[in-house]
């Protein structure tokens, strides 16, 4: 063999590792993503919220620390992801779930996930079944528990609900399966609609709206109300909407947060739609760097209290390790913070419904869970997290300053 071929294929053997684990780790990708902004831009350029190729904030809300910040929120993504994965187990519940829906009453299947019945109907927000919340199936946050129930198993529901495009809120293995198993329709933000169809929704089982707007499904009024976060898939962000939602029926009325920083806003909502006998809104996911998009526990009980909210029972916690925080702290500040106010929360098992007219005794099931955090070196945040504290490097110090 020619010396030329020797180092050809020694090439080769020294590429087949890294190349074959981009391979797998771009598997899907471009379908992962979603529609391209060139397919977005007709539907959501009429929005009121969208200017200069972007959506926007009521309030100048940077996504991100300002650029001479950033070094010491990279050195967290290295030296702090596993501060925030819990001790053990995380003890589930497998719901039991009636044939016909109540009048009030919810089942959380952890972070934003949650089956809603109000007045006798079901409303699906923001499913998320997937092991991975992201565009590969080799590198991103993965799950902390497994899902209470299989997705098939669910009954059938009159709408499902999303509230912007992130991974951990539009799960594309979720919603093929949802395609496959419900005939609801994809009630969502402008712009989301347009991933749902290149995912091959058919065109009647999408509804887009904007904020303020309104649609009514199975004598329910599903109202997409404001946010204060931002959206994207890839690199180029903020171009389709987020939001909240307000779930109204006959007798009783819901708001669901999504995923959101604290906003003046609310008090309007509850003026407007309040008030609310439930408010599922978002405690966990906390940074310094990112305060103006996603509240902390204390922000979610004075949200709580803008809306007019009955019971609050805390999402956006507990199921992917997505910040700096420990495990349990969310709950932890949000029970101190609605003791103070004399507000009620209800903190269920991943998988437990809680009929919200007769709440049950809440058991304290956390506290065992976060002490021992840190003891368990085998613990992961998923396969590929150095690998995604690595990437988060770069694309950070790619994004421009706010």
């Amino acid at each position: 063999m020619s010396s030329a071929l020797r180092r050809a294929a020694l090439t080769a053997a020294v590429l087949a590792g890294p190349v074959g684990w981009v391979t797998v780790a771009a598997w899907g990708l471009p379908t992962a993503l979603g529609a391209h902004r060139r397919r977005l831009r007709p539907v959501v350029s009429g929005s009121p919220h969208f200017s200069d190729g972007a959506f926007h904030n009521t309030l100048p809300t940077p996504a991100l620390a300002p650029a001479n910040t950033r070094d010491g929120l990279l050195r967290q993504w290295h030296e702090e992801r596993h501060v925030g994965l819990p001790g053990g187990p995380i003890p589930l519940e497998r719901p039991e779930l009636p044939d016909d829906a109540a009048e009030l009453a919810v089942t959380w299947f952890g972070h934003a996930s949650a089956l809603l019945e109000i007045d006798g109907r079901r409303v699906l927000v923001d499913p998320v079944w997937s092991h991975r919340v992201s565009p590969s199936p080799v590198f991103g946050p993965t799950r902390l528990h497994e899902p209470p129930l299989p997705i098939e198993e669910l009954p059938p529901v009159d709408a499902v609900l999303i509230s912007h495009d992130h991974y951990d809120h539009l799960d594309l293995p979720t919603i093929r399966s949802l395609l496959a198993t419900q005939t609801a329709p994809f009630v969502v933000p402008l712009g989301i609609g347009e991933h749902l169809r290149t995912w091959g929704v058919p065109e009647d089982r999408v509804v887009e709206l904007d904020w303020d707007g309104a649609h009514d499904v199975a004598g329910l009024t599903l109202t997409c109300t404001e946010a204060r976060h931002f959206s994207g898939r890839y690199l180029h962000r903020n171009t389709t909407l987020w939001a909240s939602w307000a779930i109204a029926g006959p007798r009783h009325r819901v708001f669901f947060g999504g995923d959101t920083g604290y906003t003046p806003a609310f008090s309007g909502i509850g003026a407007r739609l309040g008030p609310f006998d439930l408010t599922l809104l978002p405690i966990g996911a906390y940074n310094d760097a990112w305060h103006a998009i996603h509240m902390d526990p204390e922000e979610a009980v004075r949200a709580h209290g803008d809306l007019g909210g009955g019971v609050l029972l805390p999402i956006h916690w507990a199921t992917f390790n997505l910040a700096f925080h420990p495990w349990a702290e969310p709950v932890q500040r949000l029970l101190a913070a609605a003791r103070r106010r004399d507000r009620t929360v209800v903190v269920p098992l991943p998988g437990q419904r809680i009929d919200v007219l007769d709440l049950p005794p809440q058991r304290d099931w956390w506290t065992a869970v976060g002490s021992t955090a840190g003891e368990h070196p085998a613990s992961s945040s998923g396969v590929g997290s150095s690998v995604v504290a690595r990437a988060l490097t770069r694309l950070i110090a790619l994004l421009p300053g706010a």
